[in-house]
């Protein structure tokens, strides 16, 4: 271990140094850039996982040549009656025998400070309190990623190929998002895009002439198209070289069949539903651990309650002719 309290300790994520300035010079407590507002976190509905497991009890795919509906599932027998009495068809509705099985990933870090700091350095600032929040933001952040990004449960990778579509010309245009509009029907919840995205069809709008109005949600103002909200999220990843993205429309809860967040709430040290906070003892070295995890997955309960809008570009911009 140094002599000199003010030299960093590996591994550790606050030196002595740093939390005497800011017990010291400041009552303002540490800021981090990389903090977002996360609405997607707070836009979808989020269901509780007992035992780990989510499963998804669709409708069994009709066999070669029987009835199907227009999804391809078994079509269910029936008959309208004006009069007389016909005779009544007999059917059933038959589910997929093994159910598509949702497990609960796992966001985790290890805190690590010394006890000299928390103990000599909190006066004004509570520094394992604001370790543990950043460290918090940080493990919220990363899950927001991973709702949208995850090869095996993000929401760019669970769009069926039936709902994708691509931009007309390139920018977002009203046309392109009341498309998706037609992929996403049956009570459709709001646009999720990237910042740039929403200002290229803002631009878009206002070239036609047609500028989107905006609607108050958590206290922020969002632009809206057809009476939808457009969420901005930075982690709908954005090509640095073709400046393409892609838009996203979601219907979410689980009696709408839509899009649900799913968690396990009840675990051992939860500060709120899902993530908890545990202590796990002080080394040799006054070096305390605090465990944090996360426990988290999303599901798309049926095909149509996501829709994807492929070669966004937002580097298109227009000059006009004012008279």
């Amino acid at each position: 271990m140094p002599n000199n309290p003010d030299s960093k300790i590996p591994g550790l994520s606050l030196s002595a140094t740093a939390a005497r300035n800011l017990a010291t010079a400041t009552v303002t407590v540490p800021q981090m850039a990389e903090i977002t507002p996360r609405w997607l976190h707070r836009l979808l509905p989020w269901v509780d996982v007992d035992g780990g497991v989510y499963r998804v009890n669709r409708i069994a795919k009709a066999a070669a040549g029987k009835p199907a509906n227009e999804f391809g599932e078994t079509k269910v027998d029936l008959v309208t009656v004006d009069g007389g009495e016909p005779k009544l068809p007999t059917t059933f509705v038959n589910y997929e025998e093994d159910p598509r099985e949702y497990h609960l990933s796992t966001i985790q870090t290890v805190l690590r400070t010394h006890t000299r700091v928390t103990d000599l350095y909190s006066n004004q600032i509570d520094q394992l309190r604001e370790q543990i929040r950043l460290t918090v933001e940080a493990v919220k952040e990363r899950e927001e990623w991973e709702l949208i990004n995850h090869a095996a449960f993000g929401l760019l990778h669970e769009v069926a190929p039936s709902q994708r579509i691509h931009t007309r010309k390139g920018a977002p245009s009203p046309d392109d998002l009341d498309e998706l509009l037609t992929l996403v029907w049956k009570r459709p919840a709001f646009f999720l895009a990237h910042p740039r995205a929403i200002a290229a069809f803002g631009r878009e709008c206002t070239r036609r002439g047609v500028p989107p109005p905006t609607v108050q949600l958590f206290g922020s103002p969002f632009l809206t198209w057809r009476g939808l909200p457009l969420i901005p999220s930075n982690k709908l990843e954005l090509n640095a070289k073709t400046g393409a993205t892609s838009i996203l429309l979601l219907r979410v809860g689980e009696a709408e069949q839509g899009v649900v967040g799913l968690q396990k709430t009840g675990v051992t040290g939860e500060v709120e539903p899902g993530l908890s906070v545990r202590y796990m003892g002080t080394n040799e070295n006054s070096i305390a651990s605090h465990l944090i995890t996360r426990y988290f997955s999303t599901s798309v309960l049926t095909t149509d309650a996501i829709a994807r809008l492929d070669n966004v570009l937002v580097d298109q911009y227009h000059e006009y002719q004012w008279k």
